[in-house]
């Protein structure tokens, strides 16, 4: 057991990932990144706002999970993937599908239920989809896609890539038979997976104390001999940092990599759930509040000189005016035909289509 136990330290402390880590950590000062980085964040901030008030009038339907004080994680992490990269997510999928590039136009219209959407209306709030972007979906099942980044892994280290697929889940989802088979698999195969943890400390109105045995949730890798790292997910840069080593050693050595990245989500589980819920006190809430990752760094950019109000008034502005914007295309955009319920539910299996539809 002690053998296994250094040779998953030297994964985490290997001198490629500490390079990189250096890498990240020197580019703080970089006021073009910092901007891109608030940007993002912002972008996430109003967007969800703007759905919560779409829901609140009927605009959307179903069910709707807001990101809301979670920024950090999703910015901070795929900031730093390449193009080719893939991108595999829960339900609660708005942020990561900003901060992946998507369009606000074809998120909102896919939200609406539109012909325009990103899935063609038929996903809504929990299936956003791109593939031009390799985001492989929102998925509703808690866990069920776990297993499915895993097979993304593996089919990358198959064809012979360098890509990584970068997994999000929220904290319950480790007291889930499919996530133990999944990264038990990814440590024998050496699969380049990062398994992105937001602990967000409520699964559902359940706290992590009242569900885990373990409250180091990170620290259930050890039973794989993976990497595992905790991190400060309210500091976009931490983030980075951390998620950095985890490229690396998915890149380069083809590696998996566990991080529980603590966070905390401002709204409720869902929109049919209480702001505060009646699982949390407001206290509770507001003593989270004072560590919005947005709050951080616009602060940290004010101090440095970097930002003032004017500038951040206009970055507001304007990022309030694309979100506007994707109300109004979806508003408009026409409800999906009938025929929509026959399309998408077969697919042909011929060795052409096989090739055309390889991911």
């Amino acid at each position: 057991m002690a053998k296994k136990k250094s040779v998953t330290r030297a994964r985490a402390t290997g001198k490629s990932a500490k390079a990189d880590a250096a890498a990240v950590d020197a580019v703080r000062g970089d006021v073009e990144l910092r901007l891109e980085l608030l940007h993002s964040m912002l972008l996430q901030r109003r967007f969800e706002e703007k759905s919560a008030e779409a829901y609140a009038l009927g605009k959307i339907g179903g069910f709707c999970h807001l990101y809301i004080g979670q920024e950090a994680v999703s910015t901070g992490t795929i900031s730093l993937l390449r193009p080719d990269d893939y991108v595999i997510t829960t339900y609660r999928d708005h942020g990561h599908a900003l901060a992946r590039g998507m369009s606000p136009r074809g998120i909102m219209a896919e939200l609406f239920g539109r012909a325009d959407g990103v899935a063609g209306g038929k996903g809504g709030s929990m299936h956003l989809f791109d593939r031009n972007l390799n985001f492989l979906g929102g998925h509703g099942i808690v866990g069920a896609h776990v297993p499915i980044a895993t097979g993304v892994g593996f089919a990358i280290k198959y064809r012979g890539g360098d890509q990584v697929c970068l997994c999000f889940m929220g904290e319950s989802v480790v007291n889930t038979g499919a996530f133990h088979e999944a990264l038990n698999m990814a440590s024998l195969w050496h699969l380049p997976v990062i398994y992105v943890i937001e602990n967000n400390r409520y699964g559902m109105g359940t706290a992590l104390e009242r569900a885990s045995s373990i409250h180091d949730i990170y620290e259930r890798a050890a039973s794989y001999d993976m990497a595992r790292a905790m991190v400060d997910g309210q500091d976009v840069f931490a983030v980075r940092e951390a998620f950095s080593e985890a490229l690396t050693r998915a890149r380069t050595e083809q590696l998996p990599t566990l991080l529980e990245i603590r966070t905390y989500r401002f709204m409720g589980h869902s929109m049919s759930d209480a702001v505060s819920g009646t699982y949390r006190t407001k206290a509770e809430l507001d003593e989270h509040v004072k560590r919005d990752p947005i709050v951080l760094l616009r602060a940290m950019m004010q101090e440095a000189g970097e930002i003032d109000d004017a500038a951040m008034a206009k970055m507001d502005e304007e990022i309030k005016a694309v979100v506007q914007d994707s109300w109004d295309f979806a508003d408009q955009s026409p409800e999906p035909p009938l025929e929509a319920l026959y399309e998408d539910v077969l697919v042909d299996t011929t060795s052409d289509a096989r090739e055309e539809a390889t991911v």
